[in-house]
Formats: C-alpha cells, sequence, structure tokens
C-alpha cells in the first residue's frame, strides 16, 4: 500500500499526473466560470470568476476545456453519464446555450415542466403545475392573484433575491421588444396573449390586443431568466432549456474584476442591450453626461479594479444581501 501511494505521489508530481489530475477535477468535480454579461446582475456581476460545481444536476459528458469538444459519447442521451438531480425552482444554473452548445450561459431557474408563465412588463406571474392548493399554502394572499380560472403568483423570488429587479438600462424594454419580435415573425418562445382580469397596458400585434405573453414549460425543461429581468437575453427569447444541456451550479467567486470598455458600459453587449450598465457610469461619473467624453475619460480611470469585497464569497449567500451595485 505504501509502495503504491508512492509511486501515486510521484506520478501526481509528473506533467502527465498534474494534467490528467486537472482534466478530471474539470470533467467531474469543479470548473471556472466567467461571467460575461450584465444578465445576472446585481446577483452576479460582469467580471466575476466562478467556480462551479459539475455534480450538482448529476455528471454532465466531460468536454475538452475551451475546444468545447466531448471526450466521451452522450451514451444515454441526456448529455449526462450519471443522472442527478434536475435544477428546482429559484436555482442559479449553468448550462449550454440552446443555440451554441459551446457557450455557456448562467441564469436563475424560475419555471420546471407543467409551469405556466404569464409575463408583462414589469410583471412575471407563474401557475405552478402542483396546482392552487401549492400557492395558497406556500405564498402569501398579497402576492396571488385569480386568472382565468386558476392562481398566479406575482413575481414569486423577487422577495427572497434582491438582486432580481427590473431596472431598464437606457431605452430598452424587454416586453415590447418581444412583441415587435413576434410580429415581424422573428423567434420568440412566449405567446402573446389578452387576459380581461390583468391589470396592464393594451398593444396590437398583428390587428389583435394583447397585454401579455404566455408559456408553458416542456416536460424535462427548465425555463431560465436573468435576474436582470430588463436586460437578459434568456429563455424568453429562445426557449427552455432541456436537462441534456445542464452542466452546474455557481459555488464561489474566487476572483472579481472590473474591466468593461466604457462602450460596452454604455450600449451593451448585443443586440438587446444586455450588460448595459447605466447606473454604474452615473455612480461613477456624477452629474456628468454619461455619453460624454468626460464621463468616458473617468470610467476609464476605474476599469480593471478589484472587488475585494466579492471574493472568496459563496454564491448562496451573496444572492441572499442586498446588492452592492
Amino acid at each position: 500500500m505504501k509502495k503504491f501511494a508512492k509511486k501515486a505521489i510521484h506520478f501526481s508530481g509528473t506533467w502527465t499526473g498534474t494534467i490528467i489530475i486537472v482534466l478530471f477535477l474539470i470533467f467531474f468535480v469543479a470548473q471556472s466560470f466567467v461571467i460575461p454579461s450584465g444578465s445576472m446582475k446585481r446577483t452576479l456581476l460582469i467580471g466575476d470568476f466562478l467556480f462551479a460545481t459539475k455534480y450538482s444536476y448529476g455528471i454532465p459528458v466531460p468536454h475538452l476545456p475551451w475546444l468545447e469538444v466531448p471526450v466521451l459519447p452522450d451514451f444515454f442521451g441526456n448529455g449526462h453519464l450519471i443522472e442527478g438531480a434536475k435544477p428546482k425552482r429559484e436555482d442559479i444554473v449553468i448550462f449550454r446555450y440552446p443555440k451554441n452548445h459551446k457557450v455557456h450561459y448562467v441564469k436563475r431557474c424560475v419555471a420546471v415542466g407543467g409551469d405556466e408563465l404569464i409575463y408583462h412588463d414589469k410583471a412575471l406571474l407563474i401557475h405552478f403545475k402542483e396546482g392552487d392548493k401549492y400557492i395558497k399554502a406556500n405564498y402569501p394572499e398579497a402576492k396571488i392573484v385569480s386568472l382565468r380560472e386558476k392562481l398566479w403568483v406575482i413575481n414569486p423570488y423577487m422577495d427572497k433575491y434582491p438582486g432580481i429587479q427590473y431596472l431598464p438600462e437606457g431605452q430598452s424594454n424587454i416586453f415590447e421588444s418581444l412583441l415587435k419580435y413576434y410580429a415581424y415573425d422573428k423567434e420568440v418562445d412566449m405567446t402573446p396573449i389578452y387576459i380581461e382580469e390583468l391589470n396592464a397596458p393594451e398593444y396590437t400585434v398583428n390587428d389583435r390586443p394583447v397585454n401579455a405573453l404566455y408559456k408553458k414549460v416542456e416536460a424535462d425543461h427548465f425555463y431560465m431568466i436573468g435576474d436582470n429581468r430588463d436586460n437578459s437575453n434568456d429563455s424568453r427569447f429562445w426557449g427552455s432549456v432541456p436537462y441534456k444541456l445542464i452542466v452546474g451550479k455557481p459555488w464561489l467567486i474566487y476572483f472579481s474584476l472590473e474591466s468593461r470598455s466604457y462602450e460596452k458600459m454604455l450600449k451593451g453587449d448585443d443586440k438587446f442591450g444586455s450588460g448595459q450598465n447605466h447606473e454604474g457610469l452615473r455612480r461613477v461619473c456624477g452629474n456628468i453626461a454619461i455619453d460624454s467624453k468626460e464621463c468616458e475619460a473617468l470610467w476609464n480611470k476605474e476599469r480593471y479594479k478589484v472587488r475585494w469585497g466579492r471574493i472568496g464569497r459563496r454564491i448562496s449567500s451573496i444572492e441572499l444581501e442586498e446588492p452592492i451595485q
């Protein structure tokens, strides 16, 4: 036994041994990820470097890091070598983007298969598949509304997780963007509907009155929405996430750096304006207009600052606190 232990220690000290151990940890235990966009702000910030547990929802088929090439076949057709627990409502989850499996996204699971959602500007209403009795037993009366002979919970997670906010950056309005995409036959996951009992502004889409968007989540799928609800490219646009694309769960922030350019702070990372941070610019620039050269110069002095207060913090505790920005 001692001889074997000595050989194992010696092997682990070689380059080959080190590479095998590192790959084993990345494949099956934990992997590093970085938050690239502002869709989870203010719970997770752009520039947060995370360790994620790879075993939280079973053992996913291992992929070579950076290349994202699968090392083993998907033997069971569910993206996992060992099937495990499924994401639960409220979980922050790392998964592969359904439109490009080489890209990882981080969002909060707001609904699971069988749940129904109604979304209108500044409000997400959910009818949980367990039914009205479950809703009455688990949520206060003030958060429950009756629509179409069912009970729905209004913004069910906002009271528990302060980082979930509706704070549009610039002129963006995701609800109106979804309606426009639908009207122009572009891909949108939610269906425009009109609910008479719903107290919400009315729009016209394809000559029909509309005041909300509706979705029933498919079986064994999970609806992922960013905590930064007004600035997130998420399931509302491209659909539910199947279990086979679930990778893991964020665990710990090991480094956090503000490094974004002024241009991205002002305009965002994509066509949805996701990742805009006008509040961050206002914090730095004060009364100076955020779209000015003066503000740009001030912001450039703030770049590459380490957020020391976030390093070493677990996600499970940070998400329950008032956001720092």
